[in-house]
């Protein structure tokens, strides 16, 4: 079993589209995702800086965009899907659409709705996310909540990542365990916590007249590492995850169990890739970070040799 893996935001930098808009086709298909996202994103994909596309109405809908790319390149050229799915964060936009439960108009206006609503929601309040490596997990949850802090990513053993008011993230920083760092993150908000209860209504009514299909492939969703079997729920989760932590730790202790042979990291690549390497020790695994990794995930997309 061969899982695509779609990153979530943070994974973009300047410029990483330019390669991709060489491919036959590209182009064309960007300036659809444009449209429905009211996004310019061959502009921001190869000529803003980061601190641009550090903004989550760009951000979003260039990952989701990117992943959609990549994903469409590797079946042209392999001449098959992959046998399961899974995104981390927005990425499970990109995710429902390479499991065929959205197409991808829609996923694209989504992702334009939700990048536009969650911003908003960030502007409300002075917050933040850090990454926290290291340490015993009860000890840093504990932590967390003397400091009115939520978990918002559970990424692998020993990587948390914290959200909340940026004081308590400065005093997460100060008052860290012995072994524990705590690394602020390059986003403009509290993603994954009670602060985007606005964004999550926003996307409720948004998607309330999108079509949903079941899954066609084994759709995996980062709420709870579950298997989703039903369209509607897939897309009632992709509104619930807003404000919900994102359990991708769950997602890859599931992957395991269902006992995948592959794990195929598309663009914008390589934060998956990297906890796969943990989290999913001995599964061979591609980052299709541009065009050039493309040969290497259909060899093991097609069970050959990566």
């Amino acid at each position: 079993m061969i899982v695509v893996a779609c990153p979530g935001q943070g994974s973009q930098t300047p410029g990483f589209l330019a390669p991709w808009l060489e491919l036959d086709g590209v182009a064309e298909q960007l300036a659809a995702y444009s449209d429905a996202a009211e996004v310019d994103l061959i502009k921001h994909g190869t000529e803003s800086d980061a601190d641009t596309i550090r903004d989550t109405r760009i951000a979003q809908p260039l990952i989701v965009a990117a992943s959609m790319v990549a994903a469409k390149q590797l079946v042209l050229r392999s001449g098959r899907r992959a046998d399961g799915a899974a995104g981390h964060s927005v990425g499970e936009l990109a995710a429902l659409v390479g499991a065929g439960v959205i197409s991808a108009e829609d996923a694209m206006r989504l992702v334009g709705i939700r990048g536009r609503a969650m911003a908003d929601a960030a502007a409300q309040a002075a917050t933040g996310m850090s990454a926290v490596l290291g340490g015993d997990a009860d000890e840093v949850l504990a932590l967390l909540d003397d400091l009115e802090l939520a978990p918002a990513n559970y990424n692998v053993a020993g990587q948390i990542v914290a959200a909340g008011a940026l004081e308590s993230l400065a005093k997460l920083a100060e008052s860290a365990p012995r072994g524990v760092r705590v690394m602020p993150l390059q986003v403009a908000g509290a993603f994954h916590t009670s602060y985007m209860g606005s964004a999550v209504e926003t996307l409720r009514a948004a998607v309330d007249d999108v079509e949903a299909n079941d899954p066609t492939i084994t759709l995996w969703s980062n709420r709870d590492g579950a298997v989703v079997a039903d369209g509607r729920d897939a897309l009632d989760r992709i509104v619930t995850q807003v404000s919900s932590p994102v359990r991708w730790d769950l997602c890859m202790e599931s992957m395991a169990q269902a006992g995948i042979t592959g794990f195929i990291e598309v663009a914008p690549a390589g934060a998956l890739v990297g906890l796969a390497k943990r989290g999913l020790k001995g599964v061979p695994n591609v980052a299709v970070k541009t065009p050039d990794d493309l040969d290497a995930a259909v060899a093991l997309l097609n069970g050959e040799a990566a």
